[in-house]
C-alpha cells in the first residue's frame, strides 16, 4: 500500500498563491512585531499596589521590668545620756570629822563557830571488778556436748518450729560459779528462759590472772535445734 502523503500536490502548482510558503517570511515578522508590542506593554503596566492594600502591624510595646530593690531600715542607738555636770565646792568650807563610836568590846579569846561542812558526795559507784580478757580463761567443765544434754526444748519453741542459737553473757566468779546471767541475743519462744536455767547451773574452773582465780565476763552460745 503505497504512502498518499509522498504523492505530488498538483493543486499548488496550479494555484501558488494558496502555497503557504510564500508568505513564511510575512508572517514571521508580524509574530515578532506582536510578541514585542505585548511585552512593551506588559513591561509599561504599573503593578505597585495602593496604599490602600498595604497592611500595617502595629508595633507591641516593649514592657520592662524593674527590679525593686528591698530597702533596710537601719535603726540607730539612741545617744548615751550626758553626764552629770560636777559641782564645784569652794576650798573655804571645812568638812566635819565624824567619829565611829565602837560600844561593842571584841573578845579574842573566845570560839568562833565554824560554818557547817559541806555536805558530802555520794560514793562513787564502784568500778567493774572482773575481767574480759585475762592470761587463763574459764572452761566450762563437762565441755558444751554436757551442757546441751541438759537442755529441754520448749513445747511453744517445738509448735511454732523454732530453732537457732541463743547467747547467754554472765560473770565466772572465783570459785567457778555464774553469776548474772543475761541474754544478750534470743529466739524467743520459751528458749531464752531454757537457756538461762542451764547456764545457770553450769560449773566452770575459775579464769586465772597472775597466778590467781578472778571474777571474767564470759559469753557462751546454747543451741536449739530439732531433730527428726
Amino acid at each position: 500500500m503505497k504512502d498518499e502523503r509522498l504523492k505530488p500536490n498538483y493543486e499548488i502548482k496550479r494555484k501558488p498563491e494558496s502555497n503557504l510558503r510564500n508568505y513564511y517570511t510575512i508572517l514571521l515578522e508580524v509574530g515578532l512585531i506582536l510578541a514585542l508590542l505585548i511585552l512593551t506593554a506588559i513591561v509599561r503596566m504599573d503593578l505597585t499596589t495602593t496604599e490602600s492594600d498595604v497592611i500595617e502591624v502595629a508595633e507591641q510595646e516593649a514592657v520592662e521590668m524593674e527590679e525593686i530593690i528591698q530597702t533596710q531600715q537601719i535603726e540607730t542607738p539612741p545617744p548615751p545620756p550626758r553626764p552629770p555636770s560636777p559641782v564645784a565646792v569652794p576650798n573655804d568650807e571645812i568638812i566635819e570629822d565624824v567619829d565611829i563610836m565602837i560600844d561593842a568590846e571584841m573578845d579574842f579569846d573566845t570560839h568562833l563557830d565554824a560554818p557547817p561542812p559541806p555536805p558530802q558526795q555520794e560514793e562513787e559507784e564502784d568500778e567493774e571488778d572482773f575481767f574480759i580478757l585475762v592470761e587463763q580463761m574459764p572452761e566450762l567443765i563437762g565441755g558444751l556436748e554436757a551442757l546441751q544434754q541438759q537442755v529441754r526444748y520448749p513445747e511453744r519453741a517445738l509448735r511454732a518450729n523454732i530453732q537457732g542459737r541463743v547467747y547467754v553473757q554472765f560473770i565466772v566468779n572465783e570459785r567457778g560459779e555464774v553469776e548474772n546471767p543475761q541474754v544478750i541475743r534470743g529466739i524467743g519462744g520459751g528458749c531464752d528462759e531454757e537457756a538461762l536455767r542451764v547456764v545457770s547451773q553450769a560449773k566452770f574452773k575459775p579464769g586465772m590472772q597472775r597466778g590467781r582465780p578472778v571474777r571474767v565476763q564470759y559469753n557462751l552460745p546454747v543451741i536449739f535445734m530439732i531433730r527428726n
